[in-house]
């Protein structure tokens, strides 16, 4: 039987090229960054050339890039090492279709006595720029806007928030899991102080990730312990998955991308056909991102009969899928109860090929009938 995975904006299947590279460094350049000896010092040096490259990649300088085990890790540290820093500003605003390990941050920090401050969006998923501007004040310690939503793909402007919190002197924070690789980010230009990312969404490992600290910005670390990461963040430091990332990263943005969005679109059109609806924006959505909803579809039963076929699609994040709750992301963007139930997002591989589409148009309608 045929497979095709649809999910990839959970996560994707590693490079061979990345596994090569990673292989090497398991095998043969296995030391610790922070021995003192020769074999030490090799293993630094690796680490030290990934972080060039992935800060080159951001417009940043390499000081400014931290390893993280994922972008859960780089957002929690972000906003609770935020909040230690600057114990005076008891305001954030985010945005209410942020990722979970935002959210779930936050809910924590307002139990601590913060002021949390959900930024609306429209019924294509974008935020408000003008609430922004409106609620921005002298107690605001930063404000955090995903680029690309995880469920349904739709793309803020970065940099149009950056310059609002840039002339309202506020700390800016985004998290880019979905979109690093996938498109050019500019981290100094768009005025963005804090930024996470993972490399398991663009064919890398599981379990490394970054948070991009602009220079000036006080952080407290998250973990302690050994000192590395220039003292901020402690445990020995994961080279193969470090040399992974920053491979994965140089491939991801060689890949065709605009061939993925030309199925994304054709694949969307045909879907029209069974009665979906495109939910999120048509136009400034993730390259590979489709979320559909269906009239009168249980999304779940659709899930598992297309699994049975081999096919694989999701009915949202996979960091909040498995909750029995109604999805806060999908009510902020209009969806009711029955929509959401009916709804599932199918996110593309990048050597995703019309033949594979077809091939899923043709299952899907068969199931569907």
């Amino acid at each position: 039987m045929k497979k095709l995975c649809f999910d990839n904006n959970a996560t994707t299947r590693v490079d061979e090229e990345v596994v090569k590279s990673m292989n090497k460094v398991m095998l043969e350049d296995y030391g610790n960054p922070s021995s003192s000896h020769a074999f030490g010092d090799s293993s630094n040096k690796i680490v030290l050339e990934s972080r060039i490259n992935i800060a080159r990649h951001l417009g940043a300088r390499a000081n400014e890039i931290f390893f993280t085990s994922g972008t859960t890790e780089s957002n929690n540290w972000a906003l609770f090492g935020l909040a230690k820093s600057y114990p005076n500003r008891k305001k954030i605003l985010i945005s209410s279709i942020e990722h979970p390990s935002v959210r779930a941050v936050c809910l924590r920090l307002e139990h601590l006595g913060y002021k949390i401050v959900e930024i609306p969006v429209d019924n294509d998923g974008f935020v408000d720029l003008n609430f922004i501007e409106r609620n921005i004040d002298s107690n605001t310690l930063v404000v955090s806007v995903i680029h690309g939503n995880n469920v349904f793909g739709t793309i803020q402007n970065l940099k149009k928030i950056g310059d609002i919190c840039k002339n309202k002197n506020v700390l800016f924070h985004t998290d880019v899991a979905q979109t690093f690789g996938k498109m050019k980010i500019f981290v100094h230009d768009w005025n963005i102080d804090l930024l996470s990312a993972s490399a398991h969404k663009i064919s890398g490992p599981k379990g490394i990730g970054l948070l991009y600290i602009r220079d000036g910005v006080k952080i407290t670390p998250l973990i302690y312990g050994g000192g590395q990461e220039n003292g901020l963040r402690s445990g020995t430091e994961n080279v193969p998955g470090i040399v992974g990332f920053s491979k994965s990263l140089d491939i991801s943005y060689k890949n065709d991308w605009k061939a993925v969005s030309e199925i994304r679109d054709y694949l969307i059109e045909k879907l029209g056909h069974f009665g979906a609806k495109l939910v999120g924006s048509s136009k400034c959505r993730i390259q590979n991102n489709i979320f559909v909803t269906f009239s009168g579809i249980n999304a779940e039963k659709l899930l598992y009969d297309l699994s049975n076929k081999g096919v694989y699609v999701s009915i949202g994040s996979a960091c909040d899928s498995k909750k029995e709750k109604e999805d806060s992301v999908l009510k902020a963007i209009g969806l009711s109860t029955l929509k959401i139930k009916s709804s599932i997002r199918i996110s593309l591989p990048v050597d995703i090929t019309k033949k594979d589409a077809d091939y899923f148009l043709k299952i899907l309608k068969e199931l569907i009938r």
